[in-house]
């Protein structure tokens, strides 16, 4: 079988040793050139006088019905956009047979957008592929699980195969020499929401059984390990490893998924090294990451693992799309935000899609497109990127619009960017690189989410993840995200624990460590259940959480008109009901916070709280109601003694807070209501930036519907 390193496959590994990756990781640990930390550069490329926000769009002058550049650009200018990002979806257009270059429509563009001072994110194209590589090498596009991709669709391909590998260096190396010198391109965006899509087949196959050489040493380890005796499933010789496409075993099945993150991981960090062994040193390289998708970004995404993702990056970027109209709540923006954030320890970050018009039904209300580029701001975000500038006319996005539509034309979406484009232009030195000490933060883990998602029962991971996040976000507690490669916990005071399915013993230790410190921790059902192998533990469950929550269970159901009963806040009125899944308690040293409510199940706690150390575990066995997950982390917030002024607001009012780059400290009041909202302001005094009106601490703002206000507060 082939040797691997970190699980990567020889045939990426002999590809990254022609590109220097060898080298990648010494150079990762010496990479300081943050975004946040290096001025923007000019069209002269001079330094830029002072920081400002990045506001823009993605630009396709490919995609353009007629030449209408000189006229885009002044649109872009008239609305103040100070940045496009291009280059990444036409491969096939600028490379139009093996090694043959057509750069005309990024000339044009750079030289352009050079002489209007609009700076430029360039894109490596390599998302799409062009047709005659997938006629030279047909088995490029990608085999999974479910048979081999046809050719049409964007990422189609096995980001694995050496042929693919090759044409993509190839295409990068030429691209990025090119484009390198012009003094528009700031940055350089890596490949575009990548994923392994889910790579199968004889490589990825060999790959994955050498990594779990590498990880076991011997098959009577991996068998034990895995609980592969089951079904006569074990492993008698290195090369009878099966593929995983038909495991039925979760320890096989998740180790699998974990060997594609690590893929992506990898590959991301090869086309790192490419770019910078030819980048200027001071442009950035950044990815645009998405999140796990419901027709919109949802929660942690399970095809990525974003924190080690981002270690090749200098700077993070995220895709951020959101429900609109009625439906508008500003979470997703929220969680995308302090996921992306999060990343690189607190870091800025760029937004590098969000939606101008979007799907159809996403057509925003008035003022809707200032709310949340604000938002977008508020979380820290150092660029507000629309996808896209002018809606294409062919193809499967037909109907996903941008700024403008297919007749080019001003038009209300448009007209508002214009006024975001006006404030940034006079605000953003006192907006940009906004900075955040939050104490409270969600600890997820891709590695919990495979394993939970391979017996859901209910709800997915991120279904039960989700609402405690929601409730934090409506009462105004900020919060960052931490994963198992976060060991240093001791900045906050209240971690939050979602469907921590599967962990380690030294996971589970840290998290003992954070609440004998005097943490508070809130942890949900099925957490601690099965190791990093997501093998069963067989003590009592929780399995080493037991201790820390002072309570166990052997036992476990599906609810069926079982409620909630107790003194807890919360269970006097509202929703009640149990819902996905149930756990039957027993307390032993935890004080009850509620009780089931049902004839057979009564005797049972639902939800307990225990002193451990100097801090507090609170334990919730079911899946309750959001009006019940709102109680129990409210109570959290209160005995961490992490009530503040922002607990004096809730949703529809959101309040998010930082410290500029001059040391003000900026608060963000956000209606997300059709509605006039009076809003008694709680921080102190301090001018209102977008309209330069004094704010006394204890007044009284009007916030109109959708509207909102930039506080300054005095120093």
């Amino acid at each position: 079988m082939p040797d691997t390193t970190a699980g990567v496959p020889v045939s990426i590994q002999r590809r990254a040793r022609r590109a220097g990756i060898a080298a990648l990781h010494g150079a990762l640990l010496q990479a300081a050139m943050l975004l946040s930390a290096t001025p923007l550069v000019s069209a002269a490329g001079a330094p830029a006088p002072a920081r400002q926000i990045l506001f823009g769009a993605a630009y396709y002058e490919e995609y353009a019905p007629y030449d209408r550049l000189d006229a885009d650009i002044t649109m872009m200018k008239a609305a103040h956009i100070n940045v496009v990002r291009i280059g990444e979806s036409t491969w096939g257009t600028m490379e139009p047979a093996p090694g043959v270059y057509d750069f005309s429509h990024l000339d044009r563009v750079l030289r352009a957008m050079e002489k209007a001072g609009i700076s430029v994110i360039v894109g490596t194209p390599t998302y799409a592929i062009p047709t005659w590589l997938a006629r030279q090498h047909p088995d490029v596009l990608v085999s999974t699980s479910k048979g081999k991709a046809l050719y049409g669709p964007r990422q189609n391909m096995d980001i694995t195969h050496p042929e693919f590998l090759a044409a993509a260096e190839r295409t990068i190396r030429a691209m990025i020499t090119h484009v390198k010198d012009s003094p528009a391109v700031i940055g350089y965006q890596l490949d575009n929401e990548t994923k392994s899509y889910d790579v199968s087949g004889p490589r990825a196959q060999a790959g994955f059984v050498a990594a779990m050489r590498s990880r076991f040493g011997s098959l009577d380890t991996l068998n034990k390990a895995f609980g592969l005796d089951y079904w006569s499933n074990r492993i008698n010789a290195w090369e009878d490893f099966p593929s995983t496409d038909g495991a039925i075993n979760a320890s096989l099945s998740s180790a699998y998924a974990e060997y594609q993150r690590a893929l992506v991981t990898d590959y991301l960090a090869w086309q790192a090294s490419i770019v910078r062994q030819i980048k200027r040193p001071d442009q950035f390289v950044t990815q645009n990451f998405d999140m796990d998708w419901r027709g919109y970004s949802f929660g942690i995404q399970s095809a990525v693992d974003h924190f080690a993702a981002a270690r090749a990056l200098d700077i993070v970027g995220i895709d951020i799309y959101h429900k609109t109209q009625d439906e508008l709540t500003g979470a997703e923006i929220a969680f995308g935000g302090d996921l992306a954030r999060s990343m690189k320890g607190g870091r800025n970050y760029l937004v590098i899609e969000t939606q101008a018009q979007g799907f159809p039904d996403w057509t925003p209300y008035p003022g809707q497109l200032r709310l949340q580029a604000f938002s977008h701001l508020a979380s820290g975000a150092n660029m507000l990127g629309y996808w896209h500038w002018g809606t294409t006319s062919n193809a499967i996005e037909t109907y996903w619009r941008g700024l403008l539509a297919q007749d080019y034309l001003p038009n209300p979406t448009y007209r508002e960017a214009a006024t975001i484009g006006a404030d940034l232009a006079r605000l953003g030195p006192k907006l940009v690189d906004l900075k955040k000490h939050n104490r409270v933060a969600i600890y997820f883990s891709n590695r919990a989410l495979t394993a939970y998602d391979t017996f859901r029962f209910g709800g997915s991971y991120n279904d039960v993840l989700r609402p405690f996040y929601d409730a934090l976000y409506r009462m105004n507690v900020e919060m960052d995200f931490v994963d198992p490669s976060v060991e240093d916990l001791s900045a906050y005071k209240v971690i939050v624990v979602p469907a921590l399915y599967a962990a380690s013993d030294a996971e589970l230790r840290r998290l003992a460590t954070f609440a004998s410190n005097g943490g508070h921790l809130v942890v949900t059902f099925r957490s601690g259940f099965s190791d990093e192998n997501v093998k069963v533990r067989s003590g009592p469950q929780p399995g080493l959480l037991a201790e820390l929550t002072g309570a166990r269970y052997s036992q476990f159901t599906l609810p069926k008109n079982v409620a909630l009963r107790g003194e807890m806040p919360g269970l006097d009125g509202g929703d009640r009901a149990v819902r996905w899944w149930m756990e039957l308690l027993t307390p032993t040293t935890a004080t009850v916070l509620a009780w089931y409510d049902h004839p057979e199940w009564g005797d049972y706690a639902a939800i307990t709280r225990n002193t451990y150390g100097t801090g507090e575990v609170t334990y919730i066995g079911c899946m309750p109601s959001d009006a019940i997950v709102s109680a129990v982390l409210g109570q959290a917030i209160v005995r961490a003694g992490l009530k503040g002024p922002a607990q004096s607001l809730r949703w529809p009012i959101v309040a998010r807070s930082g410290v500029n780059a001059q040391g003000s400290i900026i608060h963000y009041l956000l209606n997300y209501s059709a509605r006039p909202q009076p809003v008694g302001y709680p921080f102190g005094s301090g001018t209102d930036l977008l309209t330069t009106s004094p704010v006394a601490a204890g007044s009284t703002l009007s916030l109109q519907p959708w509207g909102v206000a930039i506080i300054e507060e005095a120093r």
